[in-house]
């Protein structure tokens, strides 16, 4: 259903530091990429507000029935920060410090990022890029923006030109309203600027060092891609020259992002991107999360309770309930304060909902259905106000329990529209999953798997080996896999 045609829909565009009115490049069609980690390290609890905020997004369009192409990266190569010197490769660093292989450290913490994200109930963008599966792409993308002039070749080492960029009538700056002059002033000095014609100009492919371990081929000698590079790379490959939404977290604004501005319109001669979005930033205890500092946690410990912040174990649901309370360009601060707060609203929300299955309808209603469905929609119609929307949604349940009591009445039809919509913007916009259906479904999963487990142990017993290994291949093509030890058989997810 093409809901997008009855609403206007209003998204505030960093470009313009203004709401605008949302109209795709092409209509009933969506082009959204979101940058995303770079897998050197355990995801952090900022990454996942982040990614939580597009995943919203994500379910929000689709909702609406626009045919959507998420496309979110993975950082695997050349992370850069700065053009200094290549031995800061984070990928380099934390190879040598775990002693490891750099794609086993890449392959290790992907897979944790992907747990991460399935535990919070994220949907999986619709493609998922490699910097390292598109090293042809940035190569030829370099090649271009040397031949266009915008680029030039220094020791092995390849730089955009944001001088001559700005010769031309172009604005490196623009994103984040700095000029030319005010980035000259703030260049730091570091490691390798004598490569450069001008201190501000960034690496497009950065020339490896003999200790290097991630190198390719190029024309320009072994090296590895810049990191702004990857991002203009991918997002143009499966999204076009110009596509409708980038987005990322505050912090990736500058430089990266202005450098994927330039980079694009010196290729393309367009601006890439229509709407710019970034997700603002997550504070714990009213402090900037810090590894130094000790004022830091990771996802999991606050999922188990493995740590010395917070009083209990939150579930997922509860977390993603807690997170979504805050609209997305605002700081969101959790606290333990916070969290059994929202575990509170959340079994509120739930209750509510349960108890909507069980009311008696009248032949009238005292309730303003269709109105109030209004207000669920003008909130995320207003740059997707998920703190807005929850409070409506309270409101939906504050109907249901005034029904209950006998203070208000509803018809059938009006309350198949109350419960479809909580339904809507709870589960599948919200993505909060109901705690305890997850719960049951597991214990339902797991006797399930106990159960399949006596059934081989009786078919060893009766020798009927061929039933006994049916039965564990199968489970192991279901990601469930038996391990027989001396106490008995157990299995892991």
């Amino acid at each position: 259903m093409q809901l997008y045609n009855d609403y206007t829909l209003k998204i505030y565009n960093s470009l313009s530091g203004e709401k605008e009115t949302f109209e795709p490049i092409h209509e009933g069609a969506i082009g959204m990429y979101v940058c995303g980690p770079t897998v050197y390290s355990n995801v952090h609890l900022g990454n996942v507000r982040t990614f939580m905020s597009f995943d919203v997004i994500y379910r929000y369009f689709m909702h609406l029935g626009y045919n959507i192409r998420y496309v979110r990266n993975i950082t695997d190569a050349g992370h850069l920060t700065d053009d200094g010197n290549v031995d800061n490769d984070r990928f380099v660093k934390q190879s040598r410090l775990e002693k490891l292989e750099p794609m086993e450290v890449v392959q290790k913490y992907t897979v944790y990022f992907h747990k991460v994200l399935d535990l919070f109930n994220f949907l999986p963008p619709n493609i998922e890029p490699t910097a390292t599966g598109h090293i042809l792409e940035q190569i030829e993308l370099t090649q271009k923006l040397i031949d266009a002039g915008f680029a030039y070749e220094s020791k092995g080492s390849v730089y955009f030109d944001v001088l001559e960029y700005n010769k031309r009538g172009l604005n490196y700056g623009e994103l984040n309203n700095r000029n030319i002059e005010e980035l000259l002033t703030n260049t730091r000095d570091l490691d390798g600027q004598n490569e450069k014609k001008n201190p501000q100009d960034f690496a497009l492919w950065k020339s490896a060092s003999p200790a290097h371990i991630m190198r390719w081929n190029s024309p320009w000698g072994e090296g590895f891609p810049g990191w702004h590079l990857e991002c203009t790379a991918m997002s143009t490959k499966y999204l076009g020259e110009t596509f409708d939404i980038h987005g990322g977290g505050m912090d990736l604004k500058f430089p990266h992002h202005e450098c994927e501005i330039a980079q694009g319109k010196a290729h393309n001669g367009v601006s890439p991107v229509k709407y710019w979005m970034h997700a603002n930033m997550l504070t714990m205890n009213g402090l900037r999360m810090s590894k130094q500092s000790g004022n830091y946690i990771l996802p999991m410990e606050l999922i188990n309770g493995d740590n010395d912040f917070f009083e209990k174990a939150f579930h997922p649901s509860i977390v993603r309930f807690c997170f979504l309370q805050a609209h997305y360009r605002s700081v969101l601060d959790i606290s333990n304060d916070a969290m059994i707060a929202s575990e509170k609203g959340f079994v509120r929300l739930m209750e509510g909902m349960k108890l909507a299955n069980n009311l008696t309808t009248k032949d009238t209603s005292t309730v303003d259905v269709e109105a109030w469905k209004q207000s669920c929609y003008d909130a995320m119609n207003d740059d997707f106000n998920t703190p807005i929307l929850i409070a409506q949604l309270f409101e939906g349940i504050k109907y249901i329990n005034l029904i209950n009591d006998g203070k208000e009445s509803i018809t059938k039809d009006d309350l198949e529209k109350l419960t479809t919509t909580l339904h809507s913007f709870v589960f599948d916009v919200l993505g909060i999953e109901n705690e305890n259906e997850t719960s049951n479904t597991t214990e339902k999963l797991e006797g399930t798997v106990e159960l399949l487990i006596t059934m081989r142990n009786e078919a060893r017993a009766n020798k009927n080996f061929a039933l006994s290994d049916q039965i564990r291949d199968q489970l192991l093509a279901l990601g469930i896999q038996l391990k027989d030890g001396k106490d008995g058989t157990t299995f892991t997810f």
